[in-house]
């Protein structure tokens, strides 16, 4: 059996040589590293301004960041075929959107729209003697239990996208054979 080096190989060879060399190492750094390093301190200069350990929220801010930046990309700039590239952007638009409602805490205003109204009153005190004040409540039961509703129907929208959420990130049973539809969630195919 004769076996033969081409040209184009030995280049590749020598390519990966030199790109473990010391020399190109630091070239790459002052190239590639360091710019790349400054367009990404720029992209999340608002999460990192704002950043904080001591609540989740923040590291929502920053997948929400970066989720935006790849959605972007992907859909823009994609190399991917339509047909597997679109069930991701629209299951990245999707996490976006769990993101921004998250981010917004509009969920008592979803609950109004679909339930009515929170029903509230001026706050009112009275006097209780001694100096003292008693807050009074105005509220019917049947307000009570409207405004009640509201609450918890706010709260199931919360967790029923908490959940979605995530499920999109872990990718569901219909995302682990290529060959049936693929649905985009699964994170870890989210990649160009």
């Amino acid at each position: 059996m004769d076996v033969q080096i081409t040209d184009s190989f030995t280049k590749s060879l020598k390519r990966l040589m030199w790109h473990q060399h010391w020399l190109y190492k630091t070239y790459a750094l002052f190239r590639y590293d360091i710019p790349l390093f400054v367009k990404n301190i720029w992209r999340f200069r608002k999460e990192l301004w704002n950043h904080q350990w001591w609540d989740y929220r923040f590291t929502l801010n920053m997948l929400q960041r970066s989720l935006t930046i790849m959605e972007q990309g992907m859909s823009e700039k994609g190399m991917e075929v339509t047909e597997t590239r679109e069930p991701k952007v629209q299951s990245m638009r999707r996490a976006l959107e769990i993101l921004r409602n998250s981010k917004e805490d509009n969920y008592i205003q979803r609950a109004e729209d679909e339930i009515g109204a929170l029903i509230i009153h001026e706050w009112e005190f009275e006097d209780a003697g001694g100096g003292n004040s008693r807050f009074v409540d105005r509220e019917t039961p049947e307000e009570k239990k409207h405004n009640r509703k509201v609450f918890e129907r706010a709260r199931e929208i919360e967790e029923t996208e908490w959940k979605e959420l995530w499920e999109i990130f872990k990718g569901t049973k219909y995302s682990k054979r290529y060959d049936d539809r693929y649905d985009g969630t699964d994170m870890r195919s989210w990649w160009d």
